[in-house]
C-alpha cells in the first residue's frame, strides 16, 4: 500500500474511532459517571482513545496530518436498549473492518495495531451485550433524564468552554503526534492533553446533570508545521483559559454549585502551571 493511500485509510479509521468516543463519553455523562452503566461508558470511551491515539501516532509518524473531523456514529435514541444495541453492532462491524485492513498492510507495527484494535472491538460489544443484558424492565425501556437547574445563559457558557477545551485537547494531541520527532516536548504536550480532558470532563458533566446533552464540536486546529509556534498557540490559549474560568469563578449562579466551584479552583491551578510549564518550553528552544 503506498504512503498516502495507508494515512488515508488509517485517517478514516481515526475519524470512526473519535465518533465512538464522543458517543459514549455523551451517554455516559447523561447517565452519571457514578452509575454503573454511566461508568461502564465512559471507561470503554477512554479505551476507543488509546485506539485513536495508536492511530495518530502512525500517521503523525508518516508524516501526514490527522484528521480531527468526527465520523457519523449511526445510532437509535430512542431507549437504552436500542442505544446499546446499536452500540454492539457498531463494534461488531469494526472487527472484519480492521481485520481486513491488517491484511493490506506489510508493516508489523501497523498490521498489530490494526488486529488490536479488531479484537478490542469484540471485547467492546460484548461488555455492551453484557450491560445490555443486565438492565431491568424500566431502564431497559427509558433514558437518562434529570431536571433542569442550571439557568440557560449558564449552560451556554458552560457549553461553549466544552469547545473550548476540546478544541485546546486536540490541538495538543495533534502537535504530540505531528512532532513526535521532538521527543520530549511531544509527550509532555499530550500530558496537558490529557489534563485538559478531565477539565473538559468538569464542564461536560455539569450540562449532562442537568439533563442536557453536551456538544463536542471542535473549532479551527492550526496546522502549523513549526514547533515553536504551536507551543506559543498553547501558551496563549492557556493564558486565555484561566482569566475566563477565574471570571467564571465569581459568577453568583456559579457559587451555588460547590462541586463546581471546587473544579474550577483546580482547572484554574492547573492552567496556571501549564501556562508556566509552556513558556519554559518554548524559551528553551
Amino acid at each position: 500500500m503506498e504512503k498516502q493511500a495507508l494515512i488515508d485509510m488509517l485517517n478514516r479509521d481515526l475519524a470512526d474511532e473519535h465518533a465512538a468516543i464522543i458517543r459514549y463519553l455523551v451517554h455516559g455523562y447523561m447517565e452519571g459517571e457514578d452509575t454503573p452503566l454511566g461508568s461502564s461508558l465512559i471507561s470503554i470511551s477512554r479505551e476507543e482513545m488509546w485506539h485513536m491515539h495508536w492511530l495518530g501516532m502512525i500517521i503523525g509518524e508518516l508524516e501526514g496530518e490527522p484528521n480531527f473531523t468526527p465520523a457519523r456514529y449511526p445510532y437509535d435514541p430512542t431507549s437504552r436498549t436500542t442505544m446499546l444495541k446499536s452500540y454492539v453492532e457498531y463494534e461488531e462491524k469494526l472487527i472484519p473492518h480492521y481485520t481486513g485492513e491488517a491484511d493490506k498492510v506489510k508493516g508489523p507495527h501497523v498490521r498489530r495495531v490494526l488486529l488490536r484494535e479488531a479484537w478490542e472491538s469484540a471485547i467492546h460489544a460484548r461488555k455492551f451485550q453484557r450491560r445490555l443484558d443486565k438492565l431491568n424492565p424500566v431502564e431497559a425501556a427509558g433514558l437518562p433524564a434529570k431536571e433542569s437547574e442550571l439557568p440557560r445563559e449558564l449552560l451556554d457558557t458552560l457549553q461553549a468552554e466544552v469547545t473550548n477545551k476540546y478544541t485546546e485537547m486536540l490541538q495538543h494531541i495533534r502537535t504530540s503526534w505531528v512532532f513526535q520527532q521532538e521527543e520530549i516536548i511531544g509527550w509532555k504536550i499530550m500530558d496537558q492533553a490529557m489534563e485538559k480532558m478531565k477539565q473538559l470532563a468538569h464542564f461536560a458533566e455539569n450540562i449532562a446533570e442537568d439533563g442536557v446533552a453536551p456538544k463536542f464540536k471542535p473549532g479551527k486546529i492550526d496546522k502549523s508545521h513549526a514547533v515553536g509556534l504551536a507551543l506559543s498557540r498553547a501558551l496563549e490559549d492557556a493564558r486565555a483559559a484561566r482569566g475566563r474560568h477565574l471570571k467564571l469563578r465569581e459568577d453568583n449562579e456559579v457559587k451555588k454549585h460547590s462541586g463546581f466551584v471546587i473544579n474550577l479552583d483546580l482547572t484554574t491551578q492547573q492552567e496556571e502551571y501549564q501556562g508556566a510549564e509552556l513558556e519554559d518550553w518554548r524559551k528553551n528552544r
